[in-house]
This record gives C-alpha cells, sequence and structure tokens, in this order.
C-alpha cells in the first residue's frame, strides 16, 4: 500500500544517476509506468535507473532492483552498484558488502578517497550467454556494419554481457559517431533479443580507452559502468589493450581491471549523493502492491 511518505536518495556515479528507494521496511511493486513517472525528468525526479535496496534472498547484504527510466528491469548496473554499496558501508560501518542483483552476486569494497570498488565477477561471451540471436563461433567480432556497403562507418564490434548485453564498436574517433540516432538503430538490431547497450570505444593507449554509450532503456548517458567493463574485456579480447585500463566517459575517469587470476572485472570510481525528498504521491498514482 502506498503512503503518502516515500522517500528516495538521488546519487550518481560520473554523472549516471539514480533515483534510490530502500524497500527493506515497507516492500513496493513498482510498475513500468510508475517508473516512468519518477524518472521524468521534467515532472518527476529524474534518473537514468531507478534502483531498490530491498531484504536480501540469500546470503547478501541487501537485494539491488534495477529498472531503466523507460519502466525496463535490468540484470547489472555497475554505477548503481557502487552507490548501494557506499549507503550501505554508510550504514553499518563495514568496508565490504556483497548485493544480490538480477544478474548474480556482487561484492562492494572501500577503496579509500570517496571510492569505491565493485567485483563485477566473470564476462559473459559465449554468443547465447549474452545472449545473441544467432550463433557465433567467435564474439571479439561479430559481422555487423553500420554505414554505406563496403565503406561502413562502424563495423566488427565486439559483444559481451557484464549482467547486461553491450555491443562495443572500436573506432579512430569516439565523438565523431551519431550514437544518438545510430544508437536506438542498433539498441533494437534483430541481433540483440534482449536489445543491447552500445558503446563507440576509441583506443587512447594501451591503457587508456575513450567510451561512450547508449544504454538501453537510457539513451545517451554520461558514464556506463557495465559497459565501461565490457570495452575493457572487449579491448583485451582484440588484443587492444592491457588488462588493467581507464575508461574516460563524458562524466569521467573509471578504472577497470579484468584480472587474469580469478577472470573477474573489478571496477573503481566515485559516488556522488545529490539530494533526498520524498516522492510526490501523485508519482505512484494507479497503485502500488505491497
Amino acid at each position: 500500500m502506498v503512503t503518502a511518505r516515500t522517500h528516495f536518495r538521488k546519487m550518481n556515479g560520473l554523472g549516471n544517476d539514480f533515483v534510490v528507494l530502500d524497500v527493506r521496511e515497507t516492500p513496493l511493486a513498482l510498475s513500468e509506468a510508475q517508473t516512468r513517472a519518477i524518472a521524468d525528468r521534467e515532472k518527476g525526479v529524474g534518473c537514468d535507473q531507478l534502483i531498490t535496496i530491498e531484504r536480501p534472498r540469500g546470503d547478501g547484504d541487501a537485494y539491488m532492483g534495477i529498472r531503466n527510466a523507460d519502466g525496463s528491469v535490468v540484470g547489472a548496473c555497475g554505477n548503481a552498484t557502487r552507490c548501494v554499496g557506499r549507503l550501505l558501508m554508510d550504514e553499518t560501518g563495514r568496508k565490504e558488502i556483497r548485493l544480490e542483483t538480477p544478474s548474480g552476486p556482487v561484492v562492494c569494497f572501500d577503496a579509500g578517497d570517496g571510492r569505491i570498488t565493485v567485483d563485477m565477477g566473470e564476462p559473459r561471451l559465449k554468443w547465447n550467454e549474452i545472449p545473441l540471436s544467432e550463433e557465433f563461433a567467435d564474439t571479439r567480432s561479430i559481422e555487423l556494419e553500420v554505414g554505406p556497403l563496403g565503406n561502413p562507418v562502424m563495423h566488427s564490434p565486439g559483444v559481451v554481457s557484464m549482467g547486461n548485453p553491450h555491443a562495443i564498436f572500436f573506432v579512430k574517433d569516439a565523438d565523431a559517431i551519431d550514437l544518438a540516432r545510430i544508437g536506438p538503430m542498433l539498441e533494437n538490431h534483430p541481433l540483440f533479443p534482449e536489445r543491447a547497450n552500445i558503446s563507440v570505444a576509441e583506443v587512447l593507449a594501451p591503457d587508456h580507452i575513450k567510451l561512450r554509450v547508449w544504454e538501453r532503456g537510457a539513451g545517451l548517458t554520461l558514464a556506463c559502468g557495465t559497459g565501461a567493463c565490457a570495452a575493457a574485456v572487449a579491448g583485451v579480447r582484440k588484443r587492444l589493450t592491457a588488462r588493467k585500463v581507464t575508461v574516460t566517459l563524458p562524466g569521467g575517469d573509471l578504472e577497470i581491471e579484468w584480472r587474469g587470476a580469478d577472470n573477474h572485472v573489478y571496477m573503481t570510481g566515485p559516488v556522488t549523493f545529490e539530494f533526498e525528498g520524498d516522492l510526490d504521491p501523485r508519482l505512484l498514482s494507479g497503485g502500488v502492491v505491497a
């Protein structure tokens, strides 16, 4: 049952922003319409994703629900994971937090200087794990082109799942790509049955990638944590980068390491608290079932 008071926190990771609802004591089942209303930047609070902190379903400290601004459910969000990890560290006084997500468990660590490191787990690299609608024996480069036949603007993306599907195109100049135009088309390409996050990556040095991301269900974003992880993995697989890289996004830098020792991807970056308040009950009109 909805009450007049539904508290929220507004947070971001490098500008990738979230409305965070702690519903451990008062569970809420949010509809797509309600999520869109809250995420609306003119009439609601405004965010890329809506995040719920829920009671754990297993042995984690909490379960993190993730919904895109369009109301769709998401399996993973690296920047939001850092934000929720920071909140629970502040709450418990601990330096390590284990979160359950739709894509599986992740562990957050206090990295000092206001930064959080997240063990994002192993990348999923098989075509049916990403998933793709067609079988590809090698997902380092799949057959997909954008532009004139024989002279494509982009081609042969690497595909990776970091809990959600990513296609990464390596290009000479990331800023030269009209991602706002191309992104929606590729997000909904038939090759991606669950849609996909679309990235353009420019290798500045073996340890430095410049990245722009069209995020499925959210659009152009200032930062995408899973996108940065996926780009780092794709760069290694294409032999373009080292296993430890700085990924520069429009909102700032993330440090990504794909460790050979355990095959896990580790992401380190900052967390910013913006403000908090109570949701206008009208944003939840139509009924929320507890």
